[in-house]
Order: structure tokens, then sequence, then C-alpha cells
């Protein structure tokens, strides 16, 4: 017996990285996973692990910054698996590096667009449904940028801090309602977004390790476990509550 038996989770941005590694492993406590993402390949393949596992998973692809291609995505959660008990919402951009002056207008955009407008529009679409089941808990993803900011990236800075703002005033209207809405703030993660902005190489990884206390960057299922926890039944007084998991990195 899981603890998530008969309890249905939305992973956005559960193609790869963290929202994979969440997805899998919530899959392992009885969890059924509708993963979510714009890549349908990579998606298919969180989806195939999972049933390889012999758990219950489906896709549906969606981009979070389309509002009507997200409430598609909750339709497509219902008609699949009968209601929508808790959401992980990993989907996210970085964009590109460049100084408050020099961000260009398109890369302000795509980024805001993604990080807050796409959390908004999840849990605009999800909570309905969360609240027809009595409740169940919302975890977003941020950044540990969003708390303590990062030279060169104006747009993901901003962005991630008002996905901090977003979830906690999400949490203060339906903590009453039974619906915990929690955010994660992670530091260096190795996952594909962080590969692909960090270019990858042993010197880079050196260098996003110097910041964090530890000594070194953080793995994708370092994130999922606290991911199960703030979902979980042992976080049942815990809401609008900012989690770093970032190897002490935003310790002042």
């Amino acid at each position: 017996m899981g603890q998530f038996d008969g309890k249905v989770v939305l992973v956005t941005g559960g193609s790869s990285g963290i929202g994979q590694s969440a997805a899998i492993l919530l899959a392992g406590q009885g969890a059924k996973i509708m993963v979510s993402g714009r890549n349908a390949a990579k998606g298919q393949e969180t989806v195939d692990i999972i049933r390889k596992n012999g758990k219950q998973a489906d896709f549906t692809q969606a981009n979070v910054v389309n509002a009507t291609e997200v409430e598609a995505l909750i339709a497509a959660t219902i008609k699949s698996f009968g209601r929508l008990d808790h959401v992980v919402h990993s989907a996210g951009a970085v964009g590109s590096v460049a100084n408050t002056v020099d961000c260009t207008e398109e890369n302000w955009q795509d980024v805001i667009q993604t990080n807050i407008t796409g959390a908004w529009h999840v849990m605009k679409y999800a909570i309905p449904e969360i609240l027809k089941v009595g409740g169940g808990s919302i975890v977003n993803i941020a950044s540990v940028i969003g708390v303590i900011a990062f030279p060169g990236l104006p747009a993901y800075t901003a962005s991630k801090a008002g996905m901090i703002a977003l979830t906690k005033t999400t949490a203060l209207e339906y903590a009453k309602q039974n619906i915990r809405v929690n955010v994660i703030c992670p530091g260096s993660i190795r996952t594909p977004m962080f590969m692909d902005f960090s270019g990858g190489t042993p010197e880079s990884e050196v260098y996003m390790a110097s910041f964090h206390p530890m000594g070194r960057i953080g793995e994708p299922n370092e994130v999922a476990s606290a991911i199960e926890w703030l979902l979980s039944d042992g976080a049942s007084f815990v809401t609008g509550h900012v989690l770093p998991v970032a190897g002490g990195w935003e310790v002042p």
C-alpha cells in the first residue's frame, strides 16, 4: 500500500528533470499520474517508465502559457482518472542570460508568461477539480534565485519571485477549503535545463557548485523527495511555505 493509493496527481513539466523524477516517485507510492509537457515524445518516455513499473500514467501535451490547452489538460486528467487530488507544477523556462537593460522584450515575455502566467493557469483550472474531491495539495517549483536573485537573469528572477508570491496568495485563499499550496525553491539541480543553461562542462558544474555551502549541485530525486513530503499527509499543517532545496545556498 502506497501513501498515494487512489490519488491522482498532475505533473506539469513531467517529461524530464524534477518533474519526471517526481512523477516516477509518486507513481511508486500508488498515485495515478497525468504527465504533461510540450514535448510529446519525452513525456511518453516518462509514462512508459511508470507503466513498466506496473503503475498508471497518461500523457497530455500542453503549453501552460495557453489557457485553452491547460483547461483541456485538466479535462483530460478527469477523463483518464475520474478525479484530481494533487498538482506538481514543474514546467518552466530560464531564458537567455542578459542584464536588465539588455534583456530583450521577447525573452522577458516568454519567461514571465511561462513561469508566472503558466502557474496561474494551472492553479486556476486545477483548483475547482481539487475542491470536488474535498481538497488536496499543490506544489509549485520556483527557484532559490527567486529568493536571493542572480545577475543576468532579470526575467527569471522576477518570474520565480512572482511564483512565490502567487503561491502564498493562493494558499491563503484556500486554506480553509483543505487545499494546501506550497512552493519549492531548488538550487542548481542536475537537470537537462540546468545543463543547457550552465553549458554542461565540468568547469561550469564546479562554478555552480561553489554557490552551495554543501559543495555540490543537487539531483532531481532530492527535490522529488521534498515534493513527496509536501503532498503527503505528513505535511498536513503546512501551507504557503517556501522550501529551499538548495544545499544551503539561500542561507544569509
